[in-house]
Order: structure tokens, then C-alpha cells, then sequence
């Protein structure tokens, strides 16, 4: 294994999944690609959130340009934890529908195993897990290690 595509979010499950990724680089000597992914949230018709992606804050800033500094934030440490451990790493900060760009990047990027925190409510009768993890261990072509939120 040389390569670990892990998605990362400010959640505890998507922080937990970069330690677990970046731990496991360390221990196997792979290179790791952190991948954020700023949600497309436009409805199923197409015609964009309400109020437009670019809707000022109260703070004068777009919707888009917060959802990109966050983003930029959590690949910043992300980077920080993965120097710390010495373990080589590449961020990427991409548009879309989490699973699809996610299984997109493993595919271009040739990854050997995709690490995704856990989150989502939980239903009766289903996994505590997201849609969007559910989404990429029934498409992906690659191992998938889904990690607890700690």
C-alpha cells in the first residue's frame, strides 16, 4: 500500500479518519491525499441554493468564499499533523458531490484504500454511517476503511 486517499471535514469523524490515515501512512510508508470536498448544494432541479451560492454573510463574505477558507483551514492542519509525523501528503480542495468526487479522485490518483470518518444518523434497520459513505463503499473499486469518530 503507497497510497491513502482519506476525506477530511472539520468533523471529529472526518479529523479522527486523518489521524487514522496519517498514522497508517507512517506505519506503511505511503504517501496520503486529503481531500476536501465543498458540497455542490444545489437541489435536484438545479436551480442552486436559496438565496445563491454567493449570498453575503453577516460578516460581508460570501457562502463560497467561507466554505473555501474552512476548508483551506482543515487541509492547514491536516498538512500540520501529517509533517509532524513525517508521513508525505497532498491536499486537495474540490466542488462536487462528496462520494462521486471522492471515488473521482481515487480512481485519477490511483489510490490503494479510501478512509472516510464515520457520521450520519443512525435509522432503524441501517449502519450508523453517512449517505455519502454509504454511497462510496457500495461504488468504490478499492478498499474502504470507514473510521469512528473519537
Amino acid at each position: 500500500m503507497t497510497r491513502i486517499l482519506v476525506a477530511v471535514n472539520d468533523s471529529p469523524a472526518g479529523l479522527a479518519a486523518a489521524r487514522a490515515a496519517i498514522w497508517l501512512g507512517t506505519e506503511s510508508r505511503a504517501t496520503v491525499l486529503a481531500v476536501h470536498v465543498i458540497a455542490d448544494e444545489a437541489p435536484q432541479d438545479g436551480r442552486g441554493p436559496p438565496g445563491g451560492h454567493d449570498r453575503p454573510s453577516p460578516g460581508g463574505m460570501a457562502d463560497a468564499d467561507i466554505r473555501a477558507r474552512e476548508a483551506t483551514a482543515v487541509l492547514d492542519f491536516v498538512a500540520g499533523l501529517a509533517q509532524q509525523a513525517g508521513v508525505p501528503l497532498e491536499t486537495r480542495m474540490l466542488p462536487g458531490g462528496p462520494g462521486r468526487v471522492i471515488l473521482e479522485q481515487a480512481a485519477r490518483w490511483g489510490a490503494d484504500v479510501i478512509m472516510l470518518g464515520r457520521s450520519g444518523v443512525r435509522h432503524v434497520g441501517q449502519p450508523f454511517v453517512g449517505s455519502q459513505v454509504l454511497y462510496v463503499l457500495e461504488f468504490a473499486d478499492v478498499p474502504v476503511v470507514v473510521v469512528p469518530a473519537v
